[in-house]
């Protein structure tokens, strides 16, 4: 099989919707049988970039395929050295992140994290979704990492890449356990999710805000049900991120609200309507970011328009490109969250008109108070020789 470069990738434009099918399928395998994925976003399961061999599944007449099972989740236990990882980017306002898990269940197509899961060499397409890594040392690993001497207390952020309170959370409850040594050592936090299964750490999260160590973000990227099944199939609905907000406000948790990602021509019309809604249940702050295609999440991304909005394909694709130089995708810092040119432009004002409107300040307001912090001295913490 030929991979297309992404170059290639992003000039290509046939005549049609069905050369367009025949020409991605071609660079990226075939399609996994609707029976094998219903619930999951992806109907592609590329091999990663850095595999040598690339594996399809097709009919030999002997319905051999009748015999593959669906995708079902799949957890392994990850058992990482370090818990906190650090990045130097300057398009975000944080430093350091823990991740808690790898992979995630919620499914969103358009994830720009999808691309991590080929250094396990996995796919990042339904592998992504379904096998997944969890990491159940992360609060002992985080207390040894916070009691070393000469740590510099600094915001950490979860759920950066993957949610933290994907489903199988309900089950591991790492988040909770990172939480709760967060809290004991009073160190601040910020927090973005899709998932209403926040509310269950209400009380914890209401008692760090009392002392200005955490903040809050729901991702809520449509208004529709619809669309939101289609491009996130496992994430909570739009109604339920709503409730969180208004449940998290009403503990006096700082709560904001991100539009991640605008899809420009399929959900870039619903941004007032989205920051209305989030106003009326207590967002304090909110922000966007443009959808970001890195590496194989443009080919998994693109075949799922052409999978649910064929007759929109062109048209998305054609603004998408209009904002990123020609390219799916611009990694350019400074560009790729927001992207460039007046499509991008016109985003970016009618957000900001809507936000002034509805009184709601730009996400990054909110400073979380670094002043309490206790360094850990509970078990399994590198004690001092002094």
């Amino acid at each position: 099989m030929i991979n297309m470069s992404l170059s290639r990738q992003a000039a290509f434009a046939p005549a049609n919707t069905a050369d367009i099918a025949d020409a991605l399928l071609k660079e990226t395998g075939l399609r996994i049988e609707v029976d094998r994925r219903r619930g999951r976003a992806a109907a592609l399961n590329p091999a990663g970039r850095f595999e040598k061999r690339e594996h399809e599944s097709f009919d030999d007449g002997w319905q051999t395929l009748e015999t593959l099972e669906p995708f079902k989740t799949d957890v392994q236990v990850e058992k990482p050295r370090a818990i906190i990882t650090r990045n130097e980017s300057p398009d975000i306002p944080f430093d350091r992140s823990i991740n808690p898990y790898r992979g995630c269940e919620h499914g969103c197509i358009y994830c720009f994290a999808r691309p991590t899961h080929d250094y396990m060499g996995l796919s990042a397409g339904l592998d992504f979704e379904t096998k997944l890594f969890a990491k159940p040392d992360a609060a002992r690993l985080l207390e040894r990492e916070l009691s070393k001497p000469g740590y510099k207390v600094k915001p950490i952020a979860i759920g950066t890449n993957t949610d933290p309170y994907q489903p199988i959370e309900k089950e591991w409850r790492i988040m909770r356990q990172i939480l709760e040594v967060l809290d004991k050592a009073n160190h601040p936090v910020s927090i973005v999710t899709k998932s209403a299964l926040i509310m269950r750490d209400i009380d914890i999260l209401s008692s760090m805000a009392a002392r200005g160590l955490v903040k809050v973000a729901l991702s809520v990227t449509t208004m529709d049900r619809k669309l939101a099944r289609l491009m996130e199939p496992r994430a909570a609905t739009p109604a339920r991120r709503l409730e969180a907000i208004r449940a998290l406000n009403e503990a006096g948790v700082p709560v904001g609200m991100m539009i991640a990602p605008v899809i420009p021509a399929l959900n870039d019309h619903e941004i007032e309507r989205i920051l209305d809604a989030g106003a009326a249940a207590g967002v304090q702050s909110a922000n966007y970011i443009l959808l970001r295609l890195p590496l194989e999440v443009s080919p998994l991304f693109r075949d799922w328009l052409l999978r649910h909005y064929p007759d929109r394909y062109r048209h998305v694709m054609s603004l998408i490109r209009s904002m990123r130089g020609g390219k799916d995708y611009d990694a350019e810092f400074g560009k790729r969250m927001k992207g460039a040119g007046p499509y991008a432009w016109q985003i970016s004002r009618r957000f900001e008109l809507a936000a002034k409107r509805l009184g709601i300040s730009r996400g990054r307001s909110l400073q979380l108070n670094t002043d309490l912090f206790v360094p850990p001295s509970g078990q399994g913490v590198q004690l001092s020789l002094l």
